[in-house]
């Protein structure tokens, strides 16, 4: 048997990691500190979808990360890729790939990590602002 249990991403900003996930939909689940460890665990879901965590570890005193140790994205579909798209950038986020399709998005951590936004089902008509939007940095 084998069972998806969580992705795991070393932050060095909780608070903006966290802030970042919120805004895109999942909610923190629950938190653990190791004093003897000095790092501290945070797992994120989806409400309605727990199984699918992300772990947020971030290893006290750490000054952040720059790509060294990243993997290729996290991956979500999203009900409506327009109103999340929007949602991150009211809320501060760069997309770096708009999803000009109506389909697919990427945008980025705080630590750089990268984030695959897919439209669940079939992608949305193609409309503005997105359709002609630029790419912006690396995704």
């Amino acid at each position: 048997m084998i069972k998806y249990l969580h992705t795991m991403i070393r932050v060095s900003d909780p608070d903006a990691t966290i802030k970042f996930f919120e805004l895109l939909g999942l909610k923190e689940l629950k938190r653990m500190s190791n004093d003897a460890g000095k790092f501290t665990l945070i797992f994120l879901a989806a409400p309605g979808d727990e199984e699918a965590q992300v772990e947020l570890t971030h290893n006290w005193g750490e000054a952040g990360y720059d790509e060294g140790r990243n993997f290729g994205h996290l991956a979500y579909a999203v009900s409506d890729i327009y109103e999340t798209c929007q949602r991150l950038m009211d809320g501060g986020v760069t997309i770096n790939r708009p999803p000009r399709d109506g389909r697919m998005a990427f945008v980025r951590t705080p630590d750089n990590i990268s984030v695959e936004l897919l439209q669940h089902g079939d992608a949305l008509p193609v409309a503005e602002p997105w359709a002609s939007m630029p790419n912006t940095g690396k995704w």
